[in-house]
């Protein structure tokens, strides 16, 4: 019996021995095993590609980089590798007039202000209002130049004019890129001329362009299709006319800017607007084959956007959200207001979802400045919280003196 066991052990291990020549080692265990564990990696990597695509559907955006982002939330609905710098060309440009707009704000500068034109200025080459140096315009104008024909010269100018120089003018369009949280931008010019390490992203347009938006609605030259203005010294003034570069005013309904942008290195781009009832998208494309190409681009985006989601309105700036009592206060209570215009995004026909609370700090006490955070307001959808935003004091409140206290106490004692 134990020569049959040996025998048999024998044999097996010769099998084992000639299948070893043979090709039968490729189904050793580990190699299984190895199999079974790329098998297990494809399968995580198409849950990964299934989960992005249910977030950011395959719109199949033809351009280097591209971004569809809704302007209330800052919500990003659909992206392409948004966060590579490129060169953007006259994009550059909301920057730009974003600073105007913000000096203009804080009242360091006014749009009535005349502006003189250096040598600098007007030797800007490119898309420009040819201006002689010398010659003045009112800020108005060269932001009107700006918006509508890209002008080179005028974008120098109001750089010259805000910042005392434009060296200054474009360390301080850095500045407020790095506030905006525009990690992957670079300024080197006013006006988007080629120049090396000058860049941005889509997503970082996308922010610059929400936060110019603030200003667009009072200011008619980001839709205006055609103007004309007067160029040249004293005495050798002419009309030039004015035609927005931007054609998706005139053909996308509800568009409402914002800038276009074209050279050889960049290619076609455009960051654009539109607003229909409640909901403002931005859309953004960078490095388009053609003009009508990024035309085409920009609205399949605007496109998916309007017909997916809808925005539901909350509070706007100002708007009284609640009354809180302040403690030792004259006068006792007052409201909250929202500090900011304030709503969410859902997809469509899901309005019903969005629910709201107001959370005051607690013990609130006297003195409070008007404007003052005091709580607030969170958004729920379908009972989870989606967002919060501050709220504030609608007005100021005084520290009340011992003897008002006394009398708001004898008068709570008597009701």
């Amino acid at each position: 019996m134990l020569n049959i066991k040996g025998w048999i052990c024998g044999a097996l291990a010769a099998v084992l021995v000639i299948g070893g020549f043979m090709g039968i080692s490729q189904f050793v265990p580990e190699e299984r095993n190895l199999n079974i564990a790329v098998i297990s990696e494809e399968v995580s990597v198409d849950a990964a590609v299934m989960k992005a695509r249910s977030e950011f559907p395959a719109l199949a955006v033809d351009a280097k980089a591209s971004l569809l982002m809704d302007s209330a939330t800052g919500k990003v609905l659909y992206a392409d590798n948004e966060n590579e710098g490129l060169p953007l060309a006259s994009v550059t440009k909301i920057m730009t007039m974003l600073l105007v707009m913000e000096a203009i704000e804080n009242g360091q500068v006014s749009l009535e202000d005349v502006v003189t034109i250096s040598e600098r200025a007007a030797s800007m080459g490119g898309s420009q209002m040819y201006m002689e140096p010398g010659e003045q315009h009112t800020l108005d104008e060269l932001m009107k130049g700006i918006s509508m024909v890209s002008a080179n010269d005028a974008c120098v100018a109001v750089g010259e004019y805000i910042g005392g120089s434009e060296e200054i003018f474009v360390e301080n369009m850095n500045k407020r890129a790095a506030e905006l949280g525009m990690e992957n931008s670079n300024f080197v010019n006013t006006n988007g001329l080629p120049a090396p390490n000058h860049y941005s992203s889509a997503y970082d347009i996308a922010l610059m362009s929400r936060e110019l938006l603030k200003y667009t609605g009072e200011h008619p030259w980001f839709t205006t299709w055609q103007d004309t203005i007067k160029v040249g010294l004293p005495g050798k003034q002419k009309e030039f006319g004015l035609t927005n570069t931007n054609k998706l005013i005139k053909q996308y309904n509800g568009a409402i800017g914002i800038k276009t942008g074209f050279t050889q290195e960049a290619g076609y781009c455009l960051s654009a607007a539109a607003k229909r009832g409640d909901t403002t998208l931005i859309a953004v494309v960078m490095g388009c084959e053609t003009s009508k190409g990024r035309l085409a681009e920009i609205s399949k985006q605007l496109d998916y956007g309007f017909a997916t989601y809808d925005t539901v309105k909350i509070a706007a700036k100002g708007e009284a959200t609640g009354k809180l009592k302040v403690e030792k206060g004259i006068p006792e209570s007052i409201n909250s207001v929202a500090s900011e215009n304030i709503s969410a995004l859902v997809k469509k026909g899901e309005r019903e979802s969005i629910t709201t609370e107001v959370k005051f700090n607690e013990k609130i006490k006297a003195p409070i400045k008007k404007g003052e955070i005091v709580g607030e307001l969170i958004i729920y959808q379908n009972g989870t919280e989606i967002d919060r935003y501050p709220l504030s004091a609608e007005k100021e409140v005084k520290k009340a003196g011992i003897l008002h206290i006394y009398k708001s106490l004898l008068t709570n004692l008597a009701q």
